[in-house]
């Protein structure tokens, strides 16, 4: 019954937006408003929205704004700070300007081949210039649900570019935008413990022990510290300091986490959503009230369907924690046959790891003629001995291959470190494990795809390319995540909005490239080029996969933390959510007809330019008889 529910549901959705298209005429805007039209909002227009807010207007700057600016004392001790806090991503959080990796806050036109930015090194900058970039030129600081009503309805009445942003942990650019109007979630801090919780709509025995509500502006190491004072453990992302946000994009894009093998991804475990839809409308959307905005919600992206001010989460007792590590290294520039028989072993046991609970990140680190890699994993509510005793023929092996790796005359294969520990919970192993400081303030770029389980199985081949695009020159790191499979793959793949292919995943491979400020454009060009080469070979190893859609936004996103993916991809309705698309864009026509919530790279993003400035051609309405099937198979 709930599966014809779900059918009936998304095929009456699919009905409406065909009717909504067909009603839409010539008059609907073709371009957004940008700062230098005439259509701009005067001062007297923002004094107006400004005087109905809980905050003043805010104008964001760049984060390095106060170092072009040091003319008196208090400037310089401004920049002193920035300068000193740049790697602190709960610092640079707390800054409606600044993006967690900064090259975002920059831009440079297709046909240009200058840097419009704002950088630290005021030497660096042309002229010593610092320029708006990519940052938003005006913003509200939500602080409630009104503010963010306020906002959507001010910027749909007068056509605006529309940026939602939160921690600004994003590696698609979507919490920026050139020339665009900025609603900024990062204050809504409310939490509330629930000690029996329902849905609105729901039967009355349908009752959720101790789940927690966020506000959207909620980050990581604060939901955790909530829900571990109150006796609960909740799956959520990791970051340097916990920095990421708990209630918006990172579950918006379906939440991946370590502890996702135990139980279940960040959508598998989220109960209520509220939101402000493109009408200015606060909605409070579950499995009984506006059910396909919900399914849509939980894995089809974030900014895209509206603002979401809270979610609610279920909850799980708080449980020991074991962690396994192991740490090793060749002195040679590129992986050696020693290292790939180590890294093939364990991308061919991921599956069996996963299956069994266990979670974790495999990393690979060029770094002075030598590679480093490493793995940390986690197994949850286990006995140390247990947990031991399902890694140590692992960890055997690899001590195997490197007593091994003396004769090989492609360099010697090293463990340096292992460790097997347990925890008294998740939150005190990640207190331990990561620093307060660290994996922001560094321009990055990324790609990734997720690696379907039977392809693990197949073993060396892929670990051989996984390793290859390791130690691509220009490559910063390559991360293989086990974040899928076990809890993963027991859900319904029609569920949630989220691409299907995550319940089939068997483990997500990223990687990424850093540039130094101060790179050129042309650089960085090449740079992107090299990034993109080797994201088709992540491709080519699973065809029809999927790159791992955005995760933290109310636009936010981060690495091991959320939403990482290539900016550029060249089917990216597919890649980001396959089967599910049509259904997904159905549902934004319902109730974002105008395309209001547009990011790069999310639904309805095919039908604008690449700024998401000015539609493309309508010819699209033309392929929407696509049966919804599909997304219910």
């Amino acid at each position: 019954m709930l599966q014809q529910a779900k059918c009936s549901l998304l095929s009456l959705a699919l009905l409406s937006f065909i009717f909504h298209t067909a009603a839409q005429g010539a008059t609907e805007p073709q371009c957004r408003c940008s700062s230098s039209d005439p259509c701009w909002p005067n001062e007297d227009d923002f004094a107006v929205l400004a005087s109905q807010l809980s905050s003043p207007l805010l104008r964001p700057v760049p984060f390095a704004h106060p170092c072009h600016f040091t003319s008196n004392p208090e400037d310089a001790a401004n920049c002193s700070t920035v300068a000193d806090n740049r790697l602190d991503g709960n610092f640079r959080s707390g800054f409606p300007g600044a993006m967690q990796a900064p090259n975002f806050e920059t831009f440079i036109a297709p046909d240009d081949d200058e840097l419009h930015a704002c950088l630290l090194n005021v030497s660096l900058s042309g002229g010593g210039r610092c320029e708006q970039g990519s940052v938003p030129v005006v913003g509200v600081d939500a602080r409630t649900v009104g503010d963010v009503q306020l906002a959507v309805k001010f910027a749909a009445a007068r056509n605006l570019r529309l940026v939602i942003k939160n921690t600004g942990h994003d590696f698609l650019g979507r919490s920026s935008g050139r020339d665009s109007f900025m609603i900024w979630t990062h204050n809504l801090k409310t939490i509330t413990a629930h000690a029996a919780f329902r849905p609105q709509g729901a039967p009355a025995d349908e009752i959720h022990e101790h789940a927690f509500t966020f506000g959207a502006g909620v980050q990581w190491h604060e939901a955790y510290a909530a829900a571990d004072s109150a006796g609960r453990m909740i799956v959520g992302g990791v970051s340097d300091g916990g920095s990421v946000g708990a209630g918006g994009g990172w579950f918006l894009g379906g939440g991946h986490s370590a502890l996702s093998p135990s139980y279940g991804l960040g959508v598998d475990n989220v109960l209520e959503i509220s939101v402000v839809t493109a009408d200015g409308a606060h909605l409070v959307v579950n499995a009984y009230q506006h059910a396909d905005l919900f399914w849509a919600l939980r894995g089809g992206g974030g900014g895209t369907f509206g603002v979401v001010t809270s979610v609610t989460y279920r909850t799980y007792p708080v449980v020991p924690v074991n962690m396994a590590i192991i740490l090793t290294s060749t002195n040679a520039s590129k992986p050696t046959p020693s290292l790939t028989k180590a890294f093939s072993e364990l991308v061919r046991i991921t599956p069996t790891l996963t299956d069994a609970g266990w979670g974790g990140y495999t990393r690979f680190t060029p770094a002075n003629d030598m590679v480093i890699f490493s793995m940390l994993a986690l197994l949850p509510n286990a006995s140390l001995a247990d947990a031991t005793r399902m890694i140590t023929p692992y960890f055997d092996y690899v001590h195997a291959v490197a007593e091994n790796s003396t004769t090989d005359t492609e360099g010697v294969f090293t463990v340096l470190a292992e460790q097997t520990t347990r925890f008294s919970s998740y939150l005190e192993l990640i207190s331990t494990v990561l620093p307060e400081t660290g994996g922001v303030g560094a321009n990055l770029e990324l790609g990734s795809w997720l690696l379907p389980r039977d392809v693990l199985e197949s073993g060396t081949s892929v670990a051989e390319t996984l390793l290859a695009v390791a130690a691509t020159s220009g490559l910063s790191y390559q991360h293989i995540s086990m974040v899928a499979g076990g809890a993963v793959s027991k859900v319904n793949a029609s569920s949630t909005g989220l691409n299907p292919a995550w319940r089939s995943a068997g483990a997500h491979a990223v990687c990424g490239t850093t540039w130094p400020d101060g790179t050129s454009p042309a650089d960085i060009r090449q740079l992107r080029e090299a990034l993109l080469y080797r994201t088709g070979k992540l491709r080519a190893l699973a065809p029809e996969s999927v790159v791992l859609a955005a995760l933290d936004v109310t636009a936010n996103t981060e690495l091991i933390r959320s939403g990482q993916a290539s900016m550029f991809e060249p089917d990216a309705p597919k890649a980001f959510f396959g089967a599910h698309y049509p259904g997904l864009r159905a549902i934004k026509k319902i109730y974002d007809p105008a395309g209001l919530f547009l990011v790069r790279e999310g639904v309805g993003a095919d039908e604008w330019d690449s700024d998401l400035r000015c539609r493309r051609s309508r010819g699209f309405r033309e392929q929407v008889g696509s049966s919804l099937g599909d997304v219910l198979a």
